[in-house]
């Protein structure tokens, strides 16, 4: 008889949340899951639109050198036929197509979660350039 007693209790505190809960605005509701604070790294500068399409050569810098600067776990280095070779037999599409959604250790877009697709091919154009 108790554990039914507790049962109905548990159900009137579940009706009656749903139905606090269905009152409040989505104003009020957007102010009660927001974030506590925020993480800021000293010497960082905030991230600021796209006023356009960047360059292969901006994209690569900024975003693609980290990696594929020294080959790290296995990345392709700058205009480097012996490790861009094998993976452009496949076709340069299947190259971009990688990039895009990640392949092996690079997550998708690796490093620049920003850019346009266009602009990701276009750093890969510059990776390979000359090859």
């Amino acid at each position: 008889m108790k554990f039914k007693a507790f049962l109905y209790m548990c159900l009137g505190v579940l009706f009656a949340a749903t139905a606090v809960a269905q009152d409040m605005s989505e104003d009020d509701i957007a102010s009660r899951i927001k974030p506590v604070g925020q993480v800021h790294v000293a010497g960082a500068k905030a991230e600021t639109a796209s006023t356009g399409p960047r360059s292969g050569a901006d994209v690569y810098n900024k975003s693609c050198v980290a990696c594929h600067g020294v080959g790290v776990l296995g990345a392709p280095k700058l205009q480097d036929a012996g490790d861009w070779s094998p993976r452009l037999e496949k076709g340069f599409d299947q190259v971009w197509k990688n990039a895009i959604n990640g392949v092996g250790g690079m997550p998708p877009k690796g490093t620049c979660g920003d850019c346009s697709d266009d602009e990701l091919k276009a750093a890969i154009e510059h990776m390979i350039e000359g090859l």
